[in-house]
C-alpha cells in the first residue's frame, strides 16, 4: 500500500501600488513554483497552506477561495510509492515581510498578472500551470465583478 502525503499551498496575490500582483517563488532547484508544504499533525489543509506561505515567503495571508486539488504519485527512498495530494487556495497577502526561507527557497517574486503568467506558463512545474491559470481566472472575476 502506498504512503499518503497531504500538502497545501496557494497562489498568493496582493493589491500593489501598480494594481494586482501575484507571487511566485524560485525553489532550491531553481524552478519557478507556488509555495506549498506538508501538513503537520493537528492542522487543516487551510492551516497548512497559510503556515507554509508564511514560512516560505514571509507573507501573512487570508484564504479567499479554494482553487483545486492535484494528485500525483512519486517514489521516495524511504517510503517507497507515495500518493501525494496538494490542496491549493487563492490567498490574499495582508501583511508580513517578503523574505525567502533560506533552506528551501531561492527567491520570492511579485509580478503583475501578465508578467506572472508569462513567467509561470513555461517555467512552473507542469502541474502548477493549471492552478495558476484557475487562480488568474478567479482574480479576474473578483476584480471585474
Amino acid at each position: 500500500m502506498a504512503h499518503k502525503q497531504i500538502s497545501a499551498g496557494g497562489v498568493v496575490y496582493r493589491r500593489g501600488r501598480e494594481g494586482l500582483e501575484i507571487q511566485l517563488i524560485v525553489d532550491r532547484y531553481g524552478k519557478v513554483a507556488l509555495p506549498k508544504g506538508k501538513m503537520e499533525d493537528g492542522e487543516t489543509v487551510e492551516d497548512t497552506a497559510l503556515r507554509e506561505i508564511r514560512e516560505e515567503t514571509g507573507a501573512v495571508g487570508i484564504i479567499r477561495a479554494p482553487i483545486d486539488i492535484i494528485k500525483y504519485t512519486y517514489e521516495h527512498r524511504t517510503y517507497g510509492t507515495v500518493d501525494k495530494e496538494v490542496h491549493y487556495f487563492l490567498v490574499e497577502a495582508v501583511g508580513g515581510t517578503t523574505k525567502a526561507q533560506a533552506e528551501e527557497i531561492n527567491a520570492v517574486e511579485w509580478h503583475d498578472a501578465d508578467a506572472a503568467w508569462e513567467r509561470g506558463k513555461s517555467r512552473l512545474y507542469a502541474n502548477n500551470v493549471p492552478i495558476l491559470q484557475k487562480a488568474m481566472s478567479m482574480l479576474e472575476h473578483f476584480f471585474t465583478a
